[in-house]
């Protein structure tokens, strides 16, 4: 089971987002998982009735969760997803360049590049692409690992004159049993930032760079992690340690001291959501207390 979920957060147009990435990447499907309430939605919601509340996209076994919202947020470059091809277990590789190709192709239309599809030195096949709904990709062909790296890989990129990716690595691996590092890469100028390095939470990798000054932009609710706890115990102890911002606290949403932005929830949240009033009850609350719902 996938502990920790990107939520990526839609305006209004999940069904939309999902069927895209259904059609731009392999091995792919997507599943409405929930909806709106027909009734008692507070009026910024109303818009939203009886649409999906959630759709889930599942690439090669990793799940991304589709918010369907407003317009309050949208994702940024400073969470992006890596997808990581190796010729070796995509049918080598001219199929493995053809396929990223492709998804290239559906990305880049009505997207924006950031850095063009090509050669560099850490990749035979490489490229950055934001696409049409703000989210962040960067596609690779990469090399035979000892231990395969699956698909997906959130990266966190964290902008700012101080090494922060060291710091966020060493809080988050503090939190959940088994984590560990992979690889690590310092930056030469040996101030603490870290050019990329490689981390894994409850048995799922991520990765983290420090970006430096030149990057106008931070994190947002637009791309947010949900840990699915195991009891309200998990849920109080994750809580304490990770939220920061005490005004971004709201039904079960957290932001972390990096601005990073998680909802701490139960793993059983949609079956409790059918308990009459759940909704409502969860709209009210700051961490989410199960009994309460």
């Amino acid at each position: 089971m996938q502990k920790i979920v990107p939520n990526i957060w839609c305006q209004g147009n999940a069904d939309e987002v999902g069927n895209f990435y259904a059609a731009t990447f392999p091995d792919t499907s997507m599943e409405v998982s929930a909806s709106y309430p027909e009734t008692n939605l507070p009026d910024f919601q109303q818009a939203l009735a009886g649409q999906p509340l959630v759709v889930d996209v599942t690439l090669s076994g990793y799940r991304i969760r589709l918010i369907n919202a407003g317009g309050e947020f949208r994702p940024t470059p400073a969470i992006s997803f890596i997808l990581s091809m190796d010729p070796a277990a995509h049918g080598g590789e001219a199929a493995t360049r053809a396929n990223i190709t492709s998804m290239w192709a559906a990305l880049v239309d009505g997207g924006e590049v950031r850095m063009e599809l090509g050669e560099y030195p850490h990749s035979k096949l490489y490229g950055w692409v934001e696409d049409r709904y703000g989210v962040n990709w960067q596609v690779m062909m990469t090399e035979p690992t000892p231990e395969p790296r699956p698909l997906v890989t959130p990266q966190f990129l964290f902008a700012g004159d101080a090494a922060q990716a060291q710091l966020a690595m060493d809080l988050y691996t503090g939190l959940f049993p088994g984590a560990r590092t992979g690889v690590v890469v310092p930056h030469e100028g040996g101030n603490g930032a870290i050019v990329f390095a490689e981390f894994a939470l409850a048995g799922q990798w991520f990765s983290a760079m420090d970006g430096g000054a030149d990057h106008h932009f931070t994190f947002s609710p637009g791309i947010s992690l949900e840990v699915d706890c195991a009891d309200q115990e998990e849920i109080d102890t994750l809580w304490e340690a990770l939220s920061a911002v005490p005004e971004a606290e709201q039904c079960g949403w957290l932001s972390d001291r990096f601005g990073v932005s998680w909802q701490i929830v139960p793993q059983n949240m949609g079956e409790l959501m059918q308990r009459p009033g759940a909704y409502q009850r969860m709209l009210a609350m700051k961490k989410i207390v199960v009994a309460d719902l």
